[in-house]
């Protein structure tokens, strides 16, 4: 796995697919990334498994 991975989601606010880059170097992290679409901040919950499967889950930064 490298250590920067691509990943598509839907913007909580807009609904577009934009893509977020996922830094791999970290099995958990919460941090916020602007939608490419409405410029709205987007709070990512990202895992990584012991399989190296990412899970990201996007949600709206003031809920």
């Amino acid at each position: 796995m490298n250590l920067l991975e691509e990943q598509q989601l839907s913007c909580p606010y807009c609904g577009e697919c934009i893509t977020v880059l996922i830094d791999c170097s970290l099995a958990e992290q919460s941090y916020i990334e602007d939608c490419q679409v409405c410029c709205q901040p987007i709070v990512l919950d990202v895992t990584i498994n012991d399989e190296n499967e990412i899970s990201v889950i996007p949600r709206c930064e003031n809920i």
